[in-house]
């Protein structure tokens, strides 16, 4: 039976990816430092962990070993190390969740655009740099110091049912409550994710012979203009855009696309945000 040690399963897409899994038959440890539960019941096991304590995630991974490590909790390069160094020869494979913020904003952008096996390497803690700065270096240096096979999954926004961050559910309570929200540029597009089709993905890739970056979105992008009026449309309240610079999510000033035919030329079926992202915001709706 393959095994699998999954840092940050316990919500969002983490569960999506530990349902999927679990349904593949695969054994699965879920690593946190169990502040909260979990909808697992007796089928993963589990380790109580601080991932950011190079001390307590070898402590914990004492005397084990995974075909598989899933990681959501990757930062910076510092958090990089302490995997690196903590699972040295207890992992096979190590695949880890980055994101489209390593690009800069751009049209359709495949994996080249950034290039993480050259960028400069500097060792540096989430808290000293941009989100942006810090998955970049963690990202550096995987693929620039380690020898195991990585993978990381660069994915957009992710949207779903259980999003925490309740950024999409921000402009559907806007709208609902008469309350204007900003956008720079009505004519920037975006893509996004769905998050059982993260979760899907993560399974999915771990058992492809794929290293690297990889990019991870559904097939088709939206405008800022038309997302305002599919909003206004499911909630049937218009949703009003001001210039003032009010707190605002998705307030891209261009285009930041990403393409995602590497994953689809090694096999991977991604959704159409068409098919899906009306039906999410009428649920958010309600």
């Amino acid at each position: 039976m393959k095994t699998a040690l999954v840092f940050g399963g316990t919500r969002f897409f983490g569960v999506n990816l530990v349902e999927a899994l679990l349904e593949k038959g695969i054994k699965v440890t879920v690593a946190t430092r169990q502040n909260s539960g979990d909808p697992f019941g007796d089928k993963v096991e589990r380790l109580k962990v601080d991932r950011f304590d190079k001390a307590s995630v070898e402590n914990a991974v004492k005397d084990k070993e995974w075909d598989v490590v899933f990681d959501q909790l990757c930062f910076s390069s510092n958090d990089a190390e302490i995997i690196a160094q903590a699972l040295v020869g207890k992992m096979k494979r190590y695949v880890f969740t980055s994101t489209l913020s390593v690009y800069d904003y751009g049209v359709n952008m495949d994996e080249e655009v950034f290039d993480s096996y050259s960028y400069e390497l500097k060792m540096v803690d989430r808290q000293e740099v941009s989100y942006q700065e810090g998955k970049r270096q963690a990202e550096a240096y995987f693929f620039q110091k380690t020898t195991v096979p990585v993978v990381a999954m660069r994915i957009p926004i992710v949207l779903g049912e259980h999003d925490y961050t309740e950024r999409l559910l921000h402009y559907v309570n806007s709208a609902k409550e008469g309350k204007q929200v900003y956008f720079p540029n009505l004519e920037a597009e975006m893509c996004f994710v769905h998050q059982k089709e993260a979760g899907e993905f993560l399974t999915w890739v771990a058992d492809i012979d794929i290293t690297g970056p990889i990019n991870v979105c559904a097939n088709g992008f939206i405008t800022m203009g038309e997302l305002v009026k599919l909003i206004s449309d499911k909630t049937g309240h218009e949703l009003a855009v001001t210039s003032e610079q009010l707190e605002s999510p998705y307030a891209i000033t261009e285009t930041w696309t990403l393409n995602n035919k590497r994953a689809e030329n090694h096999g991977f079926q991604f959704t159409n945000l068409q098919d899906w992202l009306p039906g999410l915001i009428t649920y958010l709706a309600k």
